[in-house]
Parts: structure tokens; C-alpha cells; sequence
């Protein structure tokens, strides 16, 4: 009874109906009941300076041993770092990646999101290389301060995924609030991004970019994408963001897309809606990577603990030896720190 189960959902996953762009309730159940973290482990990575404020996790495998990049707000802006770990539990900091600079466009801010990582949900999760180098899109800024000023993305590239020097930057943001292409949703700032390999060109581009961002008139962060042949060089997509609530001060952010058979799986945070916690996790299922059915059930994360009690947002979802990891960053009396929350009761 279970494999006949198990083969009619991978049927309904990979086989919609013909034209169809909305995914069925029943696919969005069946995906929420494969993604579902109800065990909360705790804090699993936490600053010894605790006025450092850590944030952001992208976790990957390389040579048998996981990595993290994570950056930290230490007042004057963001910079990102590494971290190693033989279990997805404990974590220990190897050192800076990307670091603040005299000058430059991102002097004071260099957020970073190493790209390319296998995003099968059976995968690897090893990042994958193009020209010999490996990618990293980062949010940059001149601007000190708490995400402060009109944010951009970089990009930034190394021979190693595992290198501990800075990784080599170009000069100028590939996507800008100040480009002459900027639109509604878009042209007063961007925040978060990553990148997504597409050798389907879906989108038409073999590469893609979703990033969050916030319009001058449009005053609430969505998920947008844009595309790219060369990763160095970026076009907007569409004429909307994929995921947005619409209300003043709203967040939908932080965008990691997973692929399940013919679907994919757009995990995501939202953040001061109306009313829901003040930051919580969710997710969104598509078979184009353009037409996205919301999940409207369960938080997949939401505050429930001390160390989450302000925010649990900012997901990084791994599925692995049969367990799903869903690491976040919490906000309560722990400060800003990562934890974590699992399918299975690990403790």
C-alpha cells in the first residue's frame, strides 16, 4: 500500500494536467507532509560575541563534510564567513570570505549566498562549478549601518567553494535599484538572492536569479527573478514579483528553490502580515518556475520557542539520510543566532 502511494505521488508531481499552472491542493498536502519540520532541535550555531549578530545560512556538502556561509552584523554592516560541520548539528567558524573594504560600491556591506548548489531534493547539495569557478551573489552596499542605504547584488567567484580568502568580487552590482531597467517592485532597494541553475531555460535563461526587493511606490518586499546566460550579467524577468502580499510593510523574502520530480518547491519567509507571527516560514510549489500556488496551510517555522520568540525566518531546508533539516535564523533570548528544526526528534 505504501509504494502503490509513493508511485502516485510521484505521478501527480511529475504528470499535471495539461496547460495547468495551478498545483492541486492535494500535491501542495502531499508536499507539505514531506517538508514538514515539527521537532524543534534548538540553537545548533550561535557568535561567542554575542553582539554579533549572525543570519542567513546556506549549507552545502563538499568532500563528505558540510559547510555553512553565514554572514554578521557587527554595526557597521555585513560581513560573510564560513563554517564547517561533520553532522548538520554542531558548527564551528572557519574564518571570512567576504570582508569589509576602504571603498568600493559594497564597502560596508557584503552579504553572501554561495549559488549553484545541487537543489535536488534527493541531491547532493554539493555546489556546482561554471568556467572553473565556483558563484556567490551577495547583497553589497556603501552605506554603514543595518541594511542601511540603496542595496544592490554582487557577485563573487573562487576556484575552492571552501576557499578562506575573500573571493575575488566584481566591480559593479549585476542588479541595482538605480538600473535603467528597474522595476515597480524593485527600484528602491534589493536585499537577499540566489542562484538557481535552469539547464531546461524554463525561463528562458540557464541560469536564474530570485531575489527579494522593494519598490519605491510598492512599499513591501517580494520575490523576484531575473535571468542570465554568463552570471555576470542580468536581465529582470516579467513584469511582477512570483511571491508578494501586497501590504505596506509586508515581507515575502529569502527564497531557496528545491525540485521534486517535475516540481519545484520555493521555500520562503514572510514577516508582518496581518494577523500571523511576526515572522514565520512557508513555501510555494510550481511546475514552470513562473505560476506559483502558495501553500495556505501550517507555518513550516514560527515562533514557539524563547530563542525564536521575535523571528524564526530565513530558511535553508536539507532532506538527508531520510530527515529534513530546516535551519533558520531565530530572533529571542539567545540574540541573533541559527537553529534548527527537523522531521524526526533527534535529541
Amino acid at each position: 500500500m505504501r509504494l502503490l502511494l509513493m508511485i502516485g505521488w510521484l505521478l501527480m508531481i511529475q504528470c499535471p494536467k495539461q496547460a495547468a499552472q495551478e498545483v492541486p491542493a492535494d500535491v501542495m498536502k502531499n508536499v507539505y507532509e514531506q517538508v514538514k519540520t515539527p521537532h524543534k532541535f534548538g540553537v545548533v550555531f550561535q557568535h561567542p560575541d554575542t553582539t554579533k549578530m549572525m543570519d542567513s545560512p546556506t549549507i552545502f556538502r563538499w568532500n563528505n563534510a558540510w559547510y555553512m556561509t553565514y554572514i554578521i552584523f557587527d554595526g557597521r554592516g555585513y560581513e560573510t564567513w564560513l563554517a564547517t560541520s561533520e553532522d548538520l548539528l554542531s558548527w564551528s567558524s572557519k574564518g571570512r570570505i567576504l570582508s569589509f573594504t576602504d571603498t568600493g560600491w559594497d564597502a560596508h556591506q557584503k552579504a553572501g549566498y554561495l549559488g549553484l548548489i545541487d537543489n535536488n531534493w534527493n541531491g547532493t547539495y554539493a555546489p556546482q562549478a561554471f568556467n572553473g569557478r565556483y558563484w556567490m551573489s551577495y547583497l553589497g552596499g556603501s552605506t554603514k549601518g543595518y541594511e542601511a542605504g540603496q542595496l544592490g547584488i554582487g557577485i563573487a567567484t573562487a576556484k575552492d567553494p571552501v576557499q578562506l580568502t575573500d573571493w575575488n568580487r566584481l566591480p559593479h552590482p549585476v542588479l541595482s535599484a538605480a538600473d535603467k531597467d528597474a522595476r515597480w517592485y524593485d527600484n528602491h532597494t534589493i536585499f537577499k538572492s540566489t542562484i538557481l541553475a535552469d539547464p531546461d531555460k524554463r525561463r528562458g535563461y540557464p541560469f536564474l536569479l530570485f531575489y527579494n526587493a522593494m519598490g519605491d511606490t510598492a512599499k513591501y518586499e517580494s520575490i523576484a527573478v531575473a535571468g542570465s546566460t554568463d552570471l555576470q550579467n542580468w536581465t529582470r524577468i516579467g513584469n511582477g514579483p512570483i511571491i508578494t502580499r501586497g501590504v505596506e510593510g509586508s515581507i515575502c523574502g529569502d527564497a531557496q528553490v528545491m525540485k521534486m520530480g517535475n516540481l519545484y518547491v520555493l521555500f520562503y519567509f514572510g514577516a508582518f502580515w496581518p494577523d500571523r507571527p511576526a515572522a514565520f516560514e512557508r513555501f510555494a510549489c510550481s511546475y514552470d518556475l513562473e505560476h506559483w500556488t502558495e501553500w495556505t496551510g501550517p507555518s513550516l517555522v514560527e515562533p514557539s520557542a524563547s530563542y525564536d520568540s521575535s523571528f524564526a525566518h530565513k530558511p535553508m531546508v536539507i532532506n538527508w539520510n531520510n530527515t529534513v533539516y530546516h535551519f533558520y535564523n531565530a530572533v529571542g533570548t539567545e540574540g541573533r543566532v541559527i537553529a534548527l528544526a527537523t522531521s524526526k526528534k533527534l535529541r
